[in-house]
């Protein structure tokens, strides 16, 4: 026994818009005469129309889908199959993982736009830089330091004066990286 798209409409507590939409769709399939049957037309709906959300809900990554509530007659044949509704489970849990992918994605956005986070490309050619300046200072340090040196150790040898002169050339090759 079929139902018109109003009568359905009125059965399943939506709008004949919202069930011509679902038609429309494909969602929901009329029956060769154009009429509606309400078990296959319900066991459809489940399946690939996804829940409204509900007004409270603020945080598209924690939205949880709920199922709707339907209202059939006492003559009307069983729910559908375990089968279908262990597709429509799949389905919003596909749905959340997908919803929560795209929160977390839309906060890494955020995120770079607000100059929080930089692109691993960049960091990595800023660290090549300066650890490429930072070998170069300290290769010539040698070279600076070498004379004095020599100098210090040709009148009497003296290891304090030596360590003082590397450790002063380290520094200033340090602090001129950071400048």
């Amino acid at each position: 026994m079929g139902m018109s798209i109003r009568a359905y409409a009125q059965h399943r507590g939506v709008s004949h818009e919202a069930v011509r939409k679902a038609i429309a769709a494909g969602r929901i399939h009329k029956e060769a005469d154009g009429s509606i049957d309400p078990a296959k037309a319900d066991a459809q709906w489940l399946q690939h129309t996804r829940p409204a959300p509900l007004p409270s809900e603020k945080n598209v990554a924690t939205r949880v889908a709920t199922p709707v509530a339907t209202s059939r007659p006492s003559t009307a044949p069983p729910t559908p199959s375990a089968v279908d509704e262990a597709r429509g489970v799949d389905y919003h849990k596909a749905r959340a993982v997908r919803e929560t992918y795209a929160a977390r994605l839309a906060k890494l956005e955020f995120e770079e736009r607000s100059d929080k986070l930089v692109s691993k490309d960049e960091v990595d050619a800023k660290v090549f830089t300066l650890a490429r300046q930072l070998r170069d200072r300290m290769q010539q340090i040698p070279n600076k330091v070498a004379p004095e040196i020599v100098a210090l150790v040709v009148d009497k040898p003296d290891v304090r004066g030596v360590a003082d002169l590397i450790d002063r050339a380290i520094h200033q090759a340090l602090e001129e990286l950071v400048a």
